[in-house]
């Protein structure tokens, strides 16, 4: 009997051990042309982000990839769930010492769906999902949690503890010491530290470029060659980012997890250029349904699985990430999980022919505010709060810029797609604040 717990012990022991790690890397308000392994990358910022560049050539970089909200709070809601976050009514941001609620609580997140697989789960650096004690990290699937509450916060010391935005280690308020960024890098490669005989699921939410445009002083004397102003602050915002990410890559380098890390860096919504961000090729910004306001870099890596240098044309959100994460560590999402999110591992491991097409959704303002829907190379926009916009048609593949509306020329796809839309939208609930 003994000899039969032993072999079960260690078989399990086995599959735990073979379930890749997953880390997700996540900035916040990063502009799309702001990372070296963009296209369309502005020299100045490629130059500094080398181990975020590093990740992308060693692994897959995602050139159509979408977030499911252009603010954080609903975009980070969309990705932790893996259902579109207007369907329980987390459309717009938390807004500040909101005590009402958050993230509703029948929703089941990334780590209660990960724990359950032998996974330790961890968050690091920003929530933004709930400030009463039921809907923090704690509560929702997350081992260990050292962060902030709400959504940004100062990058240098606050002079008092502050109950939302000083960092909490698992419930306990930390002392106001160190440059935000670099806590968060610090955070993250303990717990990779202390789980690396473990598999773990760690979700790094850095608050960088967030505003304010507080830069490390001895950051921006180096960056001297970009011209004064918020640009270079962003600059030097954007340069520690990548800097506290190399660090944490290097962490797994150091403990020999690389090769069996799925690491994926992405940005929470598209770039907030009145802080500086840039997002050539694309039209807007953060807040807003045109491309510059939901498309942002993607990339993951898993050495093995996924080809270096991998570049992937296929539209994909967010909302795949979790399914991507279940396959990985051999299981798959439950009938009871009405997931919107499909597993990216046809993609990334050169079957791109078994990724079913599919319509990309989204709303910001509940049922009068702008609306959008993605189908094949076709994207169409409605509701934009101007007297003069009317149904905004685009076809992307020849216009990512999207100033041609072709609504007028082509009424069918119109037609079809906002019947789509409306199908779509008949399904969300109101928004809760």
């Amino acid at each position: 009997m003994k000899s039969l717990f032993l072999l079960l012990a260690s078989t399990l022991l086995a599959s735990a051990a073979e379930k890749p790690n997953v880390l997700v890397l996540f900035s916040d308000d990063a502009g799309y042309a702001d990372f070296g392994f963009q296209a369309h990358a502005d020299p100045a910022l490629a130059a500094l982000t080398p181990n975020l560049t590093r990740l992308a050539r060693e692994g897959a970089v995602f050139r159509q990839a979408y977030v499911t909200g252009a603010v954080c709070s609903p975009s980070r809601a969309g990705a932790l769930t893996g259902r579109y976050q207007q369907r329980f009514g987390h459309e717009k941001n938390i807004p500040a010492g909101y005590m009402k609620g958050g993230l509703p609580l029948q929703e089941r997140l990334a780590g209660d769906r990960l724990k359950p697989l032998g996974y330790r789960t961890g968050l690091i650096g920003k929530w933004h999902l709930g400030y009463p004690q039921a809907y923090q990290p704690a509560q929702r699937g997350f081992d260990h949690f050292f962060g902030l509450l709400q959504g940004s916060r100062p990058y240098f010391p606050l002079k008092k503890i502050q109950p939302h935005t000083s960092f909490f280690n698992d419930g306990k308020p930390t002392p106001e010491a160190g440059y935000t960024t670099d806590r968060i890098g610090d955070g993250a490669c303990a717990f990779i530290e202390a789980n690396k005989d473990h598999p773990f699921f760690l979700f790094v939410s850095f608050t960088a470029p967030h505003g304010p445009l507080q830069a490390k002083p001895e950051l921006l004397e180096k960056l001297k060659h970009i011209p004064e102003g918020k640009r270079r602050k962003y600059a030097a915002l954007v340069a520690n980012l990548d800097e506290n990410c190399g660090r944490i890559l290097a962490r797994l380098d150091s403990l020999q997890l690389t090769g069996k890390t799925l690491v994926v860096f992405s940005n929470d919504n598209g770039g907030q250029t009145l802080t500086g961000a840039l997002n050539t090729p694309l039209r807007g910004h953060k807040g807003q349904l045109t491309e510059g306001g939901i498309r942002v870099p993607m990339a993951m890596r898993l050495p093995g699985t996924i080809p270096p240098g991998l570049s992937i044309d296929t539209p994909v959100i967010t909302l795949d990430w979790l399914p991507t994460f279940l396959e990985l560590a051999g299981s798959k999402p439950d009938s009871a999980w009405k997931t919107d999110g499909l597993s990216l591992l046809p993609l990334l491991t050169g079957k791109p022919g078994n990724f079913p097409t599919r319509c990309l959704h989204w709303r910001t303002q509940g049922d009068q505010g702008p609306i959008a829907i993605r189908e094949g190379d076709w994207k169409l926009i409605l509701r934009v709060p101007s007297p003069k916009a009317g149904p905004q048609l685009y076809q992307l593949k020849n216009d990512v810029h999207e100033s041609k509306n072709l609504a007028a020329t082509h009424p069918e796809k119109l037609k079809d797609l906002q019947a789509k839309s409306d199908a779509w939208e008949a399904t969300l609930a109101r928004p809760l604040w």
